[in-house]
């Protein structure tokens, strides 16, 4: 029934900083079609604004969008000479490595490498 993820939303008070932090600090393609979405890939970002339809704004929590790079270390450093806050260490989990942090509007994301091989 469901065959791929369209979007992912990205809740944000003010859409302007929230697409600044994703193309400017963290590289991500801007939209040609449209300001507030930008691209991790194939997938879709697309920032808004739930309280200009009615909705609280509320950050997304736990449910971490894992960005992919070849080098979390080096990723995390070079975010954090941006400005970037991490929480806690890089994770090795035995199969990836992870880098946790947040957008402007609290929003969880993290840095993700699998370097165990898939079976």
């Amino acid at each position: 029934m469901i065959s791929k993820l369209d979007f992912v939303g990205i809740p944000s008070q003010d859409a302007e900083r929230s697409r600044a932090f994703y193309v400017e600090t963290l590289g991500l393609r801007p939209d040609e079609r449209s300001r507030f979405e930008v691209w991790v890939g194939d997938t879709c970002f697309v920032i808004w604004e739930p309280e200009r339809f009615g909705m609280g704004f509320a950050p997304q929590k736990n449910g971490h969008p894992a960005l992919h790079v070849d080098d979390v270390a080096a990723a995390r450093a070079e975010l954090e000479a941006k400005g970037v806050e991490f929480v806690g260490e890089i994770l090795d989990t035995g199969v990836c490595h992870m880098a946790f942090f947040n957008d402007p509007d609290g929003n969880d994301l993290l840095l993700h490498h699998r370097y165990a091989p898939h079976e």
